[in-house]
């Protein structure tokens, strides 16, 4: 996966002297591609085996459960990252009392 890049917009457009708000409309279109393109990018995970996904910090279940049992506009992305980050920690954390 790519790391996500941000686009600073333009909240105001000015032609011929009249002020148009477009960086909204730009904005959501932004969004909407965002978890579109990173949908696209954790359903390619699929093709990874369990050592693979191991390798990341992910299993099988985490997969399906981001990419399937979330709404049609949840970034998946965002889901896989927020397992990762917990799982992690749950394995410092164990590591450090052991």
């Amino acid at each position: 996966m790519r790391t996500i890049q941000t686009v600073e917009l333009d909240l105001v457009q000015e032609q011929t002297g009249i002020r148009r708000p477009i960086g909204v409309m730009a904005g959501v279109a932004n969004s909407v591609w965002r978890v579109l393109r990173n949908r696209w990018a954790a359903n390619r995970l699929h093709e990874l085996d369990d050592y693979q996904l191991d390798d990341i910090g992910l299993t099988w279940h985490d997969v399906m459960q981001a990419t399937h049992r979330s709404g049609v506009f949840d970034d998946p992305a965002a889901l896989l990252a927020e397992t990762v980050r917990r799982r992690g920690k749950d394995r410092f954390e164990r590591l450090r009392r052991s």
